[in-house]
């Protein structure tokens, strides 16, 4: 399936790339970017927001904008409900953003990183909320049965270049880099012990700094075959229409539209590695200047800082970063 993305991606990269005109882009964030009280002060200020947290608890049966502002911290770092809590509160917040500025400044493009795929799936419409909060509540579930049948965690390894961390993984065995971040910070995923030696010899050999990943499960790595396997169904079912933006992937950091690429995409996604570095580069070379993060914390808007430091980055997950945003 791989090798079938990657050739459909290129042949039609091209194209894409003649049709858009850059300048802006969104981005929103993945796993890892919850926290306790995330979008509460959106909820309280603007209607459009507590319409869609609402929306949210009618289609799930639970309270989530409880869990969103009050925790438990355990439970919401919880794969099956994190991934809706971060979709909605990033969705709150795309909301009041389009209920302030209208339709300018329109995106040339949108990518979310791992989980934030389908907030850029969102944006583009190419799904409505209902779908999009739907499917990633059954991706968030087949993802903590795999992990559950095949326990790991995750690890961003700072200072220590891609190529030294292959070496590291190949020597440890079931370890994999899973996002290639920034310059200088990658994210490994695997079985704990072997994670756990792979990161001692990253110290050993030059890393300045590990930090583990507030997840519960080894994201894109072949421990979640098992939910790329049964996820297959659900995607074949959601009811996606074309991108009305370019959405730029993290399979092959290049642009895709049409529904056929993006099922491809959202199931070899859960196995494969986020290639960040390589879609923020592919957007800036396409004319991009300027990406909003809209989402909880700040860490794409650092990450591109990262990446490039010409560019602007601005983060919308507060209500301040929300009124202060001008592009």
């Amino acid at each position: 399936m791989g090798d079938q993305l990657e050739a459909v991606h290129k042949e039609r990269t091209h194209v894409l790339a003649e049709q858009t005109q850059g300048g802006l882009a969104f981005v929103f964030p993945g796993q890892g970017s919850q926290y306790v009280g995330m979008g509460w002060d959106l909820y309280n200020t603007y209607t459009a927001a507590r319409r869609l947290f609402e929306e949210a608890e009618a289609i799930l049966s639970f309270s989530l904008s409880r869990l969103c502002f009050e925790g438990p911290e355990d439970e919401l770092t919880d794969t099956i409900n994190a991934q809706p809590a971060i979709l909605t509160t990033s969705a709150a917040f795309l909301a009041v953003l389009k209920e302030k500025a209208g339709d300018r400044p329109a995106p040339a493009f949108v990518a979310g990183h791992s989980l934030g795929e389908y907030m850029a799936l969102l944006a583009a419409e190419v799904l409505d909320f209902p779908s999009a909060l739907r499917l990633v509540r059954e991706r968030g579930r087949v993802m903590k049965e795999a992990g559950q049948k095949q326990p790991g965690a995750m690890a961003a390894v700072l200072g220590l270049d891609a190529m030294s961390l292959r070496v590291i993984c190949d020597e440890v065995g079931e370890v994999w880099l899973a996002n290639d971040n920034a310059p200088g910070q990658i994210v490994l995923s695997g079985r704990e012990p072997a994670l756990e030696q792979a990161l001692r010899l990253a110290i050993e050999r030059g890393a300045r700094r590990i930090i583990r990943l507030a997840v519960s499960i080894a994201s894109h790595s072949p421990l979640m075959a098992s939910a790329a396997k049964s996820f297959t169904a659900p995607v074949e079912k959601a009811p996606l229409a074309q991108a009305l933006v370019p959405i730029v992937v993290n399979v092959t950091a290049s642009p895709v539209v049409e529904p056929v690429d993006i099922r491809l995409e959202l199931v070899q996604q859960l196995t494969s590695p986020v290639r960040w570095v390589e879609s923020v580069h592919y957007m800036i070379a396409h004319g991009v200047r300027t990406f909003v993060e809209i989402g909880p914390k700040n860490v794409l808007s650092r990450l591109i800082n990262q990446i490039d430091r010409r560019v602007q980055a601005w983060s919308v997950g507060s209500v301040a970063e929300l009124e202060a945003l001008k592009v």
